[in-house]
């Protein structure tokens, strides 16, 4: 009977396959990202040593020694005081409690501060208050701090935000007037990104992360773009990191923009270029998974984009990885097997920077 080895399924359900449905998962993976992306396959080495990392007999594995790369986590203080459903284990504790923790207990390289709805918008009425906190955990951590919050141009559509939803424009076929209201809201995203930031770097920051960039489309990822521009010039030596929500940039614009670049339908080997230009220091690739896929097939897709990403990237790519993305299983609490196994094959095979 042919030895069968312990996967999992996108969702995190567990399956045997045998060493041949494996490789047959891995080319089937790296095929589809060649193709949308129009970019190289996995070689045939490279589908070896992922099918090889998935094998490996241990729950957990880790990387050879000497290729150890940072690892850093975004508003890794709601994994300790948040709920279960948002990957939190429900532990009363501060924000600043909670990058002690990271910092002092579970080892991470750098930290970050952010608001617990996670977006810049509602960061504002309370940014007196977001500086003093930034302010007392810098006195009291060593490692590198950043404030990490989503763009989530989302919130500038009513009934939230000022600017009449593009969603409810289209669907009476106001292209026009959604594109404009897309535009002002854009606008106006870029304008207290870097307000906040403004007053956050006065209280000691050491840097920002745009986390989930370019959910709400192409606006979302202009308006971005902007505001780390506009930083950059008014802060030299500012660290800005970029994270995107997903491997493809939504076109609900259509028409933006940047660099004389078309935003829309961007996958990672072409937005690392124009976080570069913005003047970004690090750039965050995402891949999403595939929940009605296997790991062999979701982890070959996501090693391929962002092994494309990190050969033309001018930037250290930190892949994005976490439940829904990077090879991970869709989980609140991912399995640690299909975790440390994506890790490896980001690190050994694509060849990230950081995780």
């Amino acid at each position: 009977m042919a030895t069968e080895y312990a996967l999992r399924m996108g969702d995190g359900k567990r399956v045997f396959l045998t060493k041949e449905k494996i490789i047959e998962e891995i080319e089937a993976g790296t095929a589809d990202a060649a193709d949308l992306g129009e970019i190289s396959t996995l070689s045939g080495d490279e589908i070896d040593k992922l099918a090889e990392i998935l094998m490996m007999p241990g729950k957990a594995v880790s990387v050879e020694q000497g290729m150890e790369v940072p690892v850093t986590h975004d508003i890794g203080t709601l994994r300790i005081d948040g709920d279960q459903g948002n990957s939190g284990v429900g532990i009363p504790s501060s924000r600043l409690v909670g990058c002690m923790m990271h910092e002092r207990a579970f080892g991470a390289d750098t930290m970050e501060l952010g608001h617990i709805d996670y977006s810049f918008k509602p960061v504002k009425p309370v940014i007196a208050n977001e500086c003093q906190a930034m302010e007392v955990c810098q006195q009291n951590m060593i490692i590198p701090l950043f404030y990490g919050a989503m763009p989530n141009m989302g919130l500038y559509y009513t009934p939230d935000g000022p600017f009449e939803n593009p969603g409810d424009l289209m669907k009476a076929f106001k292209i026009q007037e959604a594109r404009e209201s897309m535009e002002h809201a854009a606008e106006h995203m870029t304008r207290d990104m870097v307000w906040i930031m403004q007053r956050l770097f006065a209280s000691g920051t050491d840097g920002v992360n745009f986390d989930t960039t370019a959910a709400a489309g192409d606006g979302d990822f202009y308006g971005t773009l902007h505001a780390v521009e506009a930083l950059r010039t008014q802060f030299p030596d500012m660290y800005i990191e970029v994270g995107m929500a997903g491997e493809l940039v939504l076109g609900m614009h259509g028409e933006l923009e940047y660099d004389g670049v078309g935003l829309a339908g961007l996958w990672p080997h072409q937005q690392a270029p124009l976080v570069a230009k913005a003047g970004a220091n690090v750039f965050g690739p995402v891949v999403n998974t595939n929940t009605s896929k296997t790991s062999a097939w979701n982890l070959a897709r996501a090693v391929t984009f962002i092994k494309a990403a990190v050969e033309v990237s001018t930037l250290p790519c930190h892949v994005d990885m976490g439940m829904g993305v990077g090879g991970i299983p869709m989980l609140e609490t991912p399995p640690i097997d299909a975790v440390t196994r994506a890790s490896k094959a980001m690190v050994e095979i694509a060849g990230v920077d950081g995780i």
